[in-house]
């Protein structure tokens, strides 16, 4: 039987006259990549900040587990198990690599900042922070500062933050924009390590990852949903080839 994790019924964003997101529905399913595709404007990153609470809604709802959260800030969300990555890479520059996933992971407690007791004797935080640190395979990277790593181990880095959190579901907006072929092939070996025990949202252009990675996906054109199914579907799908694939996807 399917779990899903999250659940989006009818979410419409308008800014003024403009339905940047009009009545998209979606749900995410554990051990499941879903996949949001379409043309730049298509309203994909509209919808993941709608999820993860960054932009509020203008009408719809959103359910995470069995929790209505509509209207929820992004903290609370959070805190509820969505994890999220930005278009822009969003880490602690001057940190190292070990020190921004133990942060992550520190963001979990119930008390995140006790200013007398060193953050390196907290057993569970460090746990968390090593096992992400492993699933990102970024262990060879543990002391090097983020800003000196490459780019696509910055992105590597920012997911790593993402399951310090331990989230159940994963919103990932572009992991792959900016990579060359080898970060990019890396980046994909991760994506299907990390689906297992996850419900993952991806935003994505580059579509040889997409239909190497997606279970389901979700063509959108100015704000609303063209074609949802699977990727034979999504290829077969006149309306997608025409409006977005092109010939190289059929």
């Amino acid at each position: 039987m399917r779990e899903v994790l999250l659940s989006a019924v009818g979410l419409t964003k308008r800014f003024g006259g403009l339905a940047a997101v009009n009545d998209v529905s979606i749900d995410l399913l554990r051990n499941h990549i879903h996949a949001v595709i379409g043309p730049n404007g298509a309203g994909k990153s509209t919808l993941t900040n709608l999820l993860s609470g960054d932009l509020p809604l203008t009408s719809g709802t959103v359910t995470l587990g069995d929790l209505d959260v509509t209207g929820w800030s992004p903290d609370k969300i959070s805190g509820q198990g969505l994890g999220r990555s930005y278009q822009k890479t969003n880490i602690f520059l001057p940190f190292t690599v070990w020190e921004n996933i133990r942060l992550a992971a520190q963001s979990r407690e119930p008390f995140a900042a006790q200013w007398f007791k060193r953050a390196a004797s907290f057993s569970s935080i460090n746990t968390r922070a090593e096992r992400a640190l492993e699933l990102a395979g970024l262990q060879h990277r543990r002391s090097s500062i983020a800003g000196t790593i490459s780019h696509g181990e910055q992105r590597q880095l920012e997911i790593a933050m993402t399951l310090a959190t331990e989230p159940q579901v994963v919103l990932l907006d572009e992991p792959l924009a900016g990579m060359g072929a080898v970060e990019a092939e890396r980046m994909v070996e991760l994506l299907k390590s990390i689906k297992k025990n996850h419900g993952i949202l991806l935003v994505e252009h580059d579509m040889d990852a997409v239909f190497t990675l997606a279970d389901r996906l979700t063509v959108m054109v100015n704000g609303q949903v063209i074609a949802s199914g699977t990727p034979a579907e999504i290829r077969a799908d006149a309306g997608v080839q025409a409006a977005y694939l092109g010939e190289e996807h059929s």
